[in-house]
């Protein structure tokens, strides 16, 4: 066509091309804004509760946009919605709209893609990260070769020769994280394309061509976290930017900025650099490896809130300057190196230690720092108190955004999610733009499919485990549906009693998260209608299961952050300290995302009916917080009174 086509046009199209697509007035006002966002620069927060079709109403308008425009998604499941049903059908249905076809591209993490150099790497690396060995004949053979790991990394070798992509997820049957890890590159110890004697032929930085090329570029929020702080180098130059599953963003952030510390990561260094250093450097490096471990056993697990504990700061003092020299030791990679890729990655993991051990030192008020630890393991972990300044200063720079999802107005107000990704409350921030927030709604009828009902007289939950009462709750909520319940609970603990109760005092097929695979107990979940599944807080966001194979789904508690949570509980006492409310700010937003997820597994589709059941009463008794989550879940109708549940779901059962 001659002429640039709206983009009514262009959603009409994609909606059409959709099996039974019809027009969603959401889908159209939250496509209206998103074009008008990328055409004013005006930055956009916007709510599309499920059913809204918000992929496309923001895929559509991406292709008016000039350039490429970034999606990026927090969930895998997502990610391969987009790439393998979205995009091609929307592609399809823009081609005669558009007069061209448009084109699309995932964007992963470096470790994500088989590395060449790994896999035909040297035959001098210690054993424990040996790939290969020479045999006396001259010929190379992979270490252990009879066993699983061996026979795992043979054919991840064979597949890299023959793949196009080199990308693990086109690699099926899969193979185990460890193999995977002697065939990949983690970023940080690439010698880049440019010394590399594979560069020419990188999957990795194929991958980086191809969404430079690319109309509409797919990549996660992990990767897009690692591209802010490290100077937007790695996501190619774009003027859109759309972050959906918007709320787990900041908390990707924080992971990306985290780090650890740990006995077998300092020995695993020493290692790596140990062909590099003399060997004075390197028992260097072994002995404060050795009181890093000390200093880790006789520190008690948690936040540090004091200073770090004396053995701990000793193992850290003795492990500064051993990187430091260990760093001087290898010196820079130079072009004529003759193992570029081995010093490389040598000087890339005692960097990493140098960094994070100057971090915890420095003991700066804007991080916390926290001892994990139990039976199998024992680290100190180091993290930022907050990063919506990080996002304030790189999420919104030279670029317009776009972020959004079906839980961002929490309380029925976007405040919370603004202050998260670095927004002023009220008022624009000058380093961020302006912009503004829509609520676009749902198409689903919650009044007329969905009731929430709070089991207000039970008592207030006091215990990490599931009550008596909560239990005798629970068990005649599922009876009088007689299965198709999802159990979605605040602990293991907790989520096993339930199973326990379900298993004795009915004929049930009762599934528990972790006896078997996920993927598994959710298929069997959907195919037996008089079957129940009981699960953490993995469940809460990851299970769509439409229709009437669920439709009773259980949550025990509030899910507030736990008081050992150590970032929660910093940030709240940060929140404390400067004479406001930690609770009400961190606490509160926390579990309103979380409960809002939890009852968004109810209603997937326009036909699906079934209830909600509370079983904590502060949803109903709390003065404050209790309405300010009930303002934040879908407009279901509501109730405390068990006998109007229990007779709707007998209803529903037959």
């Amino acid at each position: 066509m001659s002429s640039r086509p709206t983009i009514e046009e262009l959603l009409a199209a994609a909606v059409g091309a959709v099996p039974d697509g019809v027009a969603r007035p959401g889908q159209q006002a939250m496509a209206a804004a998103v074009a008008n966002a990328a055409e004013t620069g005006e930055h956009l927060l916007v709510q599309a509760g499920t059913g809204t079709g918000k992929s496309l109403a923001y895929l559509a308008p991406a292709l008016l946009v000039d350039g490429p425009v970034v999606v990026s998604t927090a969930t895998l499941a997502l990610q391969s919605q987009l790439i393998d049903h979205d995009l091609p059908r929307l592609a399809d249905a823009a081609e005669p709209v558009l007069g061209r076809r448009p084109t699309f591209a995932v964007l992963k993490g470096r470790h994500h893609y088989a590395c060449l150099a790994r896999l035909e790497g040297s035959t001098e690396e210690e054993p424990e990260d040996a790939l290969f060995e020479t045999a006396s004949s001259g010929k190379t053979k992979w270490l252990g070769e009879a066993g699983r790991l061996g026979k795992q990394v043979q054919r991840l070798r064979d597949w890299a020769l023959q793949s196009r992509t080199g990308d693990r997820d086109e690699l099926d049957p899969g193979v185990d994280d460890s193999a995977w890890r002697l065939a990949s590159m983690p970023a940080r110890e690439c010698v880049g394309a440019a010394r590399c004697p594979y560069g020419a032929e990188c999957f990795a930085e194929a991958s980086r061509a191809r969404a430079r090329e690319a109309d509409i570029v797919v990549t996660n929020h992990s990767l897009l976290a690692v591209d802010m702080l490290a100077g937007r180098h790695i996501v190619p130059p774009h003027k859109l930017l759309v972050v959906d599953e918007a709320h787990e963003l900041a908390d990707r952030v924080s992971s990306a900025a985290q780090a650890e510390l740990t006995a077998e990561l300092v020995d695993r260094a020493a290692r790596r650099a140990r062909p590099f250093i003399p060997p004075e450097h390197y028992e260097a490096l072994t002995e404060a490896g050795d009181g890093l471990a000390a200093g880790l056993t006789a520190a008690p697990p948690g936040r540090i809130t004091d200073g770090l504990p004396g053995p701990l700061r000793e193992g850290l003092t003795l492990l500064n300057p051993a990187c430091r020299r260990a760093l001087d030791a290898i010196g820079d990679v130079k072009a004529d190196d003759p193992d570029p890729v081995r010093r490389q990655q040598a000087k890339a993991v005692i960097g990493e230690l140098a960094e994070t051990v100057q971090r915890l030192l420095a003991e700066a008020e804007f991080d916390v720092a926290w001892v994990d630890r139990d039976d199998r393991r024992r680290a100190v972990v180091v993290a930022p108190l907050s990063v919506a300044g990080t996002l304030a200063n790189h999420l919104f720079a030279d670029r317009t955004v776009v972020a959004t999802s079906a839980t961002l107005a929490l309380g029925g107000r976007f405040d919370s999610i603004a202050r998260a990704l670095g927004l002023v409350e009220g008022e624009p921030d000058d380093s961020a733009g302006t912009w503004r927030s829509l609520d676009v709604g749902s198409p689903f009828d919650y009044g007329r499919q969905g009731i929430l009902y709070v089991a207000a007289k039970l008592p207030r939950p006091t215990q990490s485990g599931l009550s008596d009462a909560a239990a005798e709750e629970l068990v005649a909520l599922v009876q009088a549906l007689g299965g198709r319940t999802l159990g979605l609970f605040s602990s293991r603990r907790a989520a096993e009693r339930a199973a326990e109760v379900l298993r004795a005092k009915t004929d049930l097929t009762v599934l528990l998260q972790g006896e078997e695979s996920l993927p598994l107990l959710v298929r069997r979940f959907r195919e037996d209608r008089a079957s129940c599944l009981m699960g953490v807080l993995s469940l809460w966001q990851g299970v769509d299961v439409p229709g009437d194979a669920c439709q009773l789904v259980v949550i025990d508690r509030l899910p507030f952050p736990r008081p050992d949570e150590p970032l929660a509980a910093a940030r709240a006492a940060a929140v404390d300290a400067a004479g406001g409310s930690g609770f009400a700010a961190v606490s509160v937003p926390i579990a309103a995302v979380r409960l809002a997820q939890g009852v968004g597994r109810l209603i997937r589709t326009a036909g699906d009916k079934g209830v909600v059941a509370v079983l904590d009463s502060r949803l109903e008794t709390a003065r404050g917080y209790g309405g300010y989550l009930r303002a934040s879940l879908p407009p279901f109708w509501y109730t405390t009174k068990q006998e109007v549940v229990l007779g709707a779901l007998r209803r529903l059962s037959g």
